[in-house]
């Protein structure tokens, strides 16, 4: 029978060898000023997160920085391995705000009296209503029909015509009022096509088109003018301040308020303190080496924490405490059968009892989670990851660190207690 309580020293210092460097690099967050540690993303710090790929390849991360750098703005930029930048700034202010509709223009009243001066004006609006729809209205369907054969007026290269009588003297009222009306209650096309065309049209990527007004409007256009046209937009997010501390305010609220559960339930389940504090520190174990490892890959390939993350962890809180309740309650059940029998061989027993079920739940798991580690791609990457890691961690601390550290609390109370009975001075006989 394998002994894993009689090996837990070695459990415990595999447990530190992994936590310790993670929780290094979790510290120096704080004193590096975020450069090494956790990467947080907007969700969390607030500001602009955009992410571009440029036709030129050659683009370095640097030469986009003192593009932002000539405009004043701090950013920061990863190089992706699909030749993508992800630019953040900490301005939440660079993204346009959304255009407001613009209001429909009135009918010119000479317009309306003209459109009025004949019941036959509505037959003949058809044609010029579906003339003026168009941007720039082709000759042949800008020219005014007419009542008689010949066609009145001269055909006008826009849709916008000025309200004039019509030159043909065969026109009939109700033919020329119609084009007039129809003309100046229409949002004068051509005026709009130039004002487009004044201005460089934005190109659609992936992540929908890029800016062309405001600030971030700006900084687009100098990215353009000093590294060559943006192939693509991956994706552009805004996040204030006020939001950003209201998602930590509510990741830590919800880590605590879980864990005070977890502890309460246990406790009560299973009529034992220890069982809950050490199912605690088994889930603080798995935290510690999830988010260490974010830590690391943080600081050495900029892998960011956003708000899935959180989601993550309390995923792999409440798979952990399932995981180590499944042990507890066989320790609880084998206590009762094998009275008298050392506590450490009765856990022991209760592990390799529980190890083939325990294994195989987390196998299926981690298996259908690297599939979509590989397949699903990036949009939910961060948090599969999360997941695979803590079910990991979780697992080996539900048999390796939970079940054994509740033994040494339990060893260590009954060398105290036999101390003090030790100590204790012998009573004298009552007579």
């Amino acid at each position: 029978m394998f002994d894993i309580i009689g090996k837990r020293n070695w459990f415990f210092a595999l447990s530190l060898a992994v936590t310790i460097p993670g929780l290094i690099f979790i510290l120096l967050g704080p004193i590096t000023n975020g450069k090494v540690g956790l990467q947080f993303a907007i969700d969390f710090t607030g500001g602009t997160d955009w992410t571009i790929k440029f036709e030129n390849p050659s683009v370095t991360p640097q030469q986009v920085v003192d593009v932002f750098a000539s405009k004043g703005i701090d950013a920061s930029v990863t190089q992706t391995g699909d030749g993508y930048m992800d630019i953040r700034t900490k301005e939440a202010a660079l993204a346009a705000p959304a255009p407001t509709p613009t209001p429909l223009p009135t009918a010119n009243p000479s317009a309306s009296a003209a459109g009025s001066a004949s019941p036959g004006a509505s037959t003949s609006s058809s044609p010029a209503t579906s003339a003026s729809s168009s941007p720039v209205a082709s000759p042949s369907s800008s020219a005014a029909p007419s009542g008689s054969p010949a066609p009145s007026g001269s055909p006008a290269p826009s849709a916008s015509a000025s309200v004039a009588p019509s030159p043909s003297p065969s026109a009939s009222p109700s033919a020329s009022s119609s084009p007039a009306a129809s003309a100046s209650t229409s949002p004068g096309p051509s005026a709009s096509a130039g004002a487009a065309g004044a201005s460089p049209s934005p190109s659609a990527g992936t992540g929908g088109t890029l800016p062309s007004t405001g600030k971030l409007g700006e900084l687009r256009f100098a990215l353009e003018d000093a590294l060559g046209p943006i192939a693509e937009q991956r994706s552009l997010s805004t996040v204030g301040a006020v939001v950003s501390s209201d998602l930590i305010f509510q990741a830590l609220e919800l880590i605590l308020i879980g864990s005070v559960g977890i502890l309460s339930w246990i406790t009560y389940r299973f009529r034992d303190f220890k069982m809950g504090v050490t199912a605690l520190v088994a889930l603080l174990h798995d935290v510690i080496v999830v988010v260490g490892i974010f830590a690391i890959l943080g600081t050495f390939i900029g892998l960011q924490v956003d708000s899935l993350f959180v989601t993550a962890m309390l995923t792999v809180i409440g798979f952990s405490v399932h995981d180590t309740i499944v042990v507890f309650d066989r320790i609880r059940e084998n206590k009762a059968r094998h009275v008298g029998e050392p506590f450490d061989r009765v856990v022991n027993h209760s592990i390799l009892q529980t190890l083939g079920r325990s294994i195989t739940t987390s196998l299926t798991v981690v298996i259908t989670l690297l599939a979509l580690l590989l397949f699903a791609g990036e949009a939910i990457g961060t948090f599969v990851l999360a997941l695979l890691l803590g079910i990991i961690s979780g697992t080996y601390s539900s048999i390796f660190n939970a079940s054994p550290l509740l033994v040494v609390w339990h060893q260590w109370e009954d060398r105290r207690r036999a101390a003090g009975q030790a100590a204790r001075p012998g009573r004298r006989a009552v007579t």
